[in-house]
């Protein structure tokens, strides 16, 4: 089972991430139990949960972008 999840974590390596509000996350990262990619190594009080830009909202990919 755990054969199939490599080449997939191999797809994942350059994607971006990004806070709910799209602002891109650059450190480290951690998946939690139900999946979703949460920042910071492990799980912390601090850990937010990170988005890839399909999943941003209209304002957040616009912010992603550069753009007001």
């Amino acid at each position: 089972m755990v054969g199939w999840l490599k080449p997939n974590l191999a797809k994942m390596k350059g994607v971006k991430h990004y806070k709910r509000d799209g602002t891109e996350h650059k450190g480290g990262t951690h998946k939690m139990p139900n999946g979703h990619l949460h920042s910071n190594k492990s799980h912390t009080k601090t850990s937010v949960r990170l988005f890839h830009f399909k999943d941003l909202s209209k304002k957040a990919k616009l912010k992603a972008r550069g753009k007001k």
